[in-house]
Parts: C-alpha cells; structure tokens; sequence
C-alpha cells in the first residue's frame, strides 16, 4: 500500500501550480491596439491575429482594442473607409476606445494604421514616450523632417520601432534576392503606381512600395540618385556603392501594375507580383496562396513577441535619404544628388 507523505504531496502541489501558472502566463497572448483604423491594413492585420486558428509566428496576439480618431476631411479614403472598418474591427472583438490614454491602457504594443502621415509624428510620440512597441504602417510620415523625428525619438527613448510597406515582405519581391536562377543580384527595375496628394511629400503616398521593394531586393547602400519627371511617369535612377544600379518607374498616368526585373549574375527574371509567390523560369504563380499582408504580418508578430526590429532604423534613413534625393534631383532638372547629402540635411 502507497503512504501518504504530506510534505511531499505539498511541494507536489506547489510545484504544479507553479507549472500551472507558468503555462497560463506563456498561453497569455500579446495584446495589440490599433491608433487610427481608416486604412484597410488594420482590418488585414487583425483578420490574421485574431484567427483562433493561428499559429507559428502569427499565433499568440490579439488585437484587443482601437482608437478610430476622427477621419482626415481632405483624404477621401479617410472619410469612406472609417465607419466600413470600424464595424469590420467590431466583428472580430476589437473594442473601440475613446482617448489614446485609454488605448495605452489596455494594450502591451502598438499599430498606427492611420492613413494620415501628417499625424504619425505625435501620434508615435504618444506610444514611444508610455514605452510601447510601435509598428507604423505606410507612409511613416508626411515628410522628411517628421520621418526622422520619429526614429530620433525611437533612440531616445529606447523603444523599440519600425515602418515597411507590405510589399517589401511580399513573397515574390522578397524572394528575388536569393533566387537560384538569378544569383547574385546586380540591379533590378521596379514599376508601380505613383499617384501623389498634396499633404504629403510625392513618394510617400504609394511609390514607397516599390522604392522599399528595390531595397528589399538590392540591400542598403545607395550613394546617388537622379529623377526625371514627365506627366506620365517618374524614372528614378539609383547608384549603389558597389557600382549595381536600381530603377523606379512611378506610373503616373496609364495602367498601373506592381512588379519588375531582377538582373543577376546568372540570370534575369521578372521579379513576381505583389502578392504572389516566387517566378520560376520566368513564370509567375498566380494560383498560390495570395500573400498581401501575411508576409509582413508575420515580421509584425515576431517583433511584437520581443523580436528584433525587422528593418534597421539606418536602412530606414536611407531609403527616406532616397526619396529626398529625388525630389531634390527633380527640383534641379535631374542632376545626380549625393544620399550623403541628404544624410547630413537630417542631421540638423
């Protein structure tokens, strides 16, 4: 017959709800509010979060709360889309806030989804000052100045935060950049919509997603770039240190499309559609998994999980660097300006 040693079955017992405890606290998900719910990116996000059939790197968040403000009047997209996306939120549980105070309060990390660039820089300050980890969707600001103003005070105060456009995770722009077929990657031409609006510096507004997916594809390391502008395109030539070349083409007028070319050393190959998987020989998969948003969501997951930062605060400068030195090539009639130029301009 077993005994029974009741200083044994006590340390049993403390141990597992010590054990018990532990798992609840690990199975305890990460809780994310949303600043700002006009762009469609806040619904995209939460539909992948809140799937109760997440797992992997998409498992273990939920977006618990959000902040709608009110919609920018001179944005109509603004204006639309905000009453659609606060119900969209609504049906996956998220629960509408009145203040950012009260945001703060009941979330442990942070999206700013708030189509308006002109409002990141105090809506960032806001998050970055209570300690929160930020992730800024597309444009992370209205202009240069404000961009830097949010990584400065990334740095001073020590919180974690960082910006992309989705189609830099996209698997088909992504892929490209160790694609067997192309090897190392020597240049690429990039395509893709262009339209602008007049709150916001020109590249901001759309031509960042090809601008970043030039740099997903080549790495940092432009030195100079030149712009030369027409009624029906913009054509951005950047030159990197190591002598490789990148072009942007911004589709101002005409059908518009997101992809390009990739030029390797051991080959050359469309570089795949927003979306979409990697081209093979040429080929684009059209009838795989549509992966808009799951390729970056997964990178906001990891970061909010304690990852770090998936895009370097310097890669960052760079590319704002980039789109500041063609708006200055175009203001000059094309001629080649210095990234190092534009460097130092964010400096003062």
């Amino acid at each position: 017959m077993l005994s029974f040693h009741p200083v044994r079955f006590t340390a049993f017992l403390v141990l597992a709800l010590s054990f018990g405890t532990l798992v609840a606290q690990e199975s305890k998900p990460v809780r994310v509010g949303i600043l700002g719910i006009d762009n469609y990116q806040s619904v995209a996000y939460t539909q992948l979060f809140n799937d109760a059939k997440a797992t992997g790197d998409l498992g273990g968040l939920k977006v618990v709360a959000a902040f709608p403000s009110t919609p920018s009047n001179d944005i109509p997209e603004s204006v639309d889309s905000l009453p659609k996306w606060k119900e969209a939120l609504s049906k996956y549980g998220v629960k509408m806030v009145a203040s950012v105070d009260e945001l703060l309060a009941n979330c442990d990390v942070v999206m700013i989804m708030s189509l308006d660039g002109r409002r990141h820089l105090a809506e960032a300050s806001l998050v970055l000052k209570a300690g929160k980890r930020l992730y800024i969707g597309r444009p992370i600001a209205a202009n240069f100045s404000d961009a830097v103003s949010i990584i400065r005070l990334s740095e001073q105060t020590k919180t974690p935060c960082w910006t992309s456009s989705q189609h830099r995770f996209s698997p088909g722009f992504i892929g490209m950049k160790n694609h067997p077929e192309v090897g190392n990657v020597l240049g690429c031409e990039m395509y893709g919509g262009c339209p602008t609006v007049p709150h916001h510096s020109e590249l901001y507004w759309h031509a960042l997603h090809s601008i970043e997916t030039i740099y997903s594809i080549m790495g940092a390391g432009c030195v100079s770039v030149s712009c030369t502008s027409t009624p029906i395109a913009e054509s951005i030539t950047g030159t990197w240190a190591d002598g490789r070349v990148a072009t942007y083409r911004g589709i101002k007028k005409g059908a518009i499309k997101y992809s390009g070319t990739v030029f390797g050393e051991k080959g050359v190959s469309v570089a795949g559609v927003y979306g979409h998987g990697v081209p093979v020989k040429g080929v684009v998969p059209t009838n795989d998994k549509y992966m808009g948003y799951e390729g970056i969501a997964i990178e906001i997951a990891k970061f909010f999980k304690g990852g770090p930062v998936p895009v370097s605060a310097n890669e960052t400068m760079e590319i704002l660097a980039f789109m500041e030195a063609a708006h200055e090539s175009k203001s000059k009639n094309g001629v080649n300006v210095q990234i190092a130029e534009m460097m130092k301009k964010a400096q003062k």
